[in-house]
């Protein structure tokens, strides 16, 4: 990389999708192919018109997340992808992950956008019991999934990242403990498994039909079993997790995600998308109609973090890392001591057990415990409002 250039991550949204899932609250919704292909106009519209801003910028990752990527064409995806490398500096090594729907892909398809330049997969799966899928409102099988993987393989990818669930409408830590293993399984096993617990999101089916007693959820020791199932299972098979959410064999983290988590600059295209350049936070709007009219005129106000904004945000997103905030990093980033600012809240958690800190080559780390882990959301609220000496 050149002196004078900094990383930036970009991130893609695709807003369509087949079907709306019963718990989902991203910003998504079926559209017709006439509308998918005017939205990836629109995208490469916004592509050039920013890219003269971003000149001094190096691109190290692309995340094309949504919605289901995989509703395009490969060609679309590859032509988003072009006038990226085209008019960014853009690494030859570069992580560029595509979101993908087991129900939405088949071989050509697969290969189609393995051409297109994307590099890493990562697929949706959520279940491998098929009366979980139904539940949640997905639109594969579990043996669908299964043919989409070997087709991934086939097709030459070797960076996969799975995603599971717990939590799910009847699921018993028997039925989760089989899905885990399955995944593991595989073979060649996935690099990466992204387990999430499902969060009910007001505005969603699934919050209304919980509100309305016809949805039933596992107890809370039932979702507290599943939870350390996660870890114990996939530590079986050689996965170490590196993030709350995140497993991974030996180097194989998510560059894109951990640059997030580290609050590395990104760039966000496509309706919702957010970004972040300097400190700054601005973030397109969610109008589609708009943003198809005149891409590059869809921007909410920007917010320029101050510097308490900025603290909170390194605390509670590198406090989800397992290797934690380093006190050195704390410093080179803010200028003053992490055990000046956050003293307090740090005696507390470590006192409770929920915080400790671990030695590294470059000074001490603050880093959540297993426990912590487990109560992470509580521990994080103490570090969004720090006392700036």
């Amino acid at each position: 990389m050149e002196e004078n250039t900094k990383n930036l991550e970009i991130y893609v949204h695709i807003p369509f999708c087949l079907r709306k899932c019963g718990y989902c609250d991203f910003l998504s919704a079926p559209a017709s192919r006439d509308t998918r292909e005017k939205y990836v106009r629109a995208l490469e519209r916004e592509i050039r018109g920013r890219a003269a801003q971003y000149r001094d910028y190096h691109v190290a990752t692309v995340f094309i997340g949504g919605g289901t990527p995989s509703v395009l064409e490969p060609g679309q995806i590859g032509r988003i992808l072009d006038a990226v490398r085209c008019l960014y500096r853009f690494s030859p090594q570069a992580e560029i992950t595509m979101e993908a729907n087991p129900g939405t892909v088949n071989r050509t398809s697969l290969a189609g956008y393995r051409r297109a330049g994307v590099n890493r997969l990562s697929l949706g799966l959520q279940s491998s019991w098929d009366e979980e899928l139904k539940a949640l409102g997905r639109i594969h099988t579990w043996r669908q999934f299964q043919d989409a993987y070997a087709a991934a393989v086939a097709a030459g990818f070797t960076h996969i990242n799975v995603d599971v669930m717990s939590g799910l409408p009847g699921q018993t830590p028997d039925s989760y403990e089989t899905t885990l293993r399955r995944v593991a399984e595989l073979a060649p096993p996935p690099e990466h498994i992204s387990a999430y617990s499902l969060i009910l999101e007001e505005g969603t089916a699934f919050w209304e039909r919980y509100g309305a007693g016809e949805l039933m959820l596992p107890d809370e020791d039932t979702e507290r079993a599943l939870y350390q199932l996660t870890r114990e299972i996939l530590l079986e098979y050689g996965y170490r997790r590196y993030e709350i959410s995140n497993y991974a064999k030996e180097g194989c983290a998510c560059r894109h995600n951990r640059g997030y988590w580290t609050r590395e600059n990104y760039l966000g295209f496509g309706i919702g998308a957010a970004s972040l350049i300097e400190n700054v936070r601005f973030q397109n709007g969610r109008d589609l109609a708009a943003y198809l009219e005149e891409p590059l005129w869809q921007r909410e106000p920007l917010c320029r973090l101050s510097a308490a904004e900025q603290m909170g945000e390194f605390m509670f997103l590198g406090l989800r890392l397992t290797a934690g905030v380093g006190e050195q990093d704390f410093l080179d980033t803010f200028h003053c001591g992490l055990e000046q600012v956050y003293g307090e809240a740090i005696c507390r958690h470590v006192g409770q057990g929920l915080l400790t800190w671990q030695d590294s080559g470059n000074g001490r780390r603050l880093c959540l415990t297993e426990r912590g882990l487990d109560l992470a959301n509580y521990v994080m609220a103490d570090f969004l409002e720090p006392v700036i000496p």
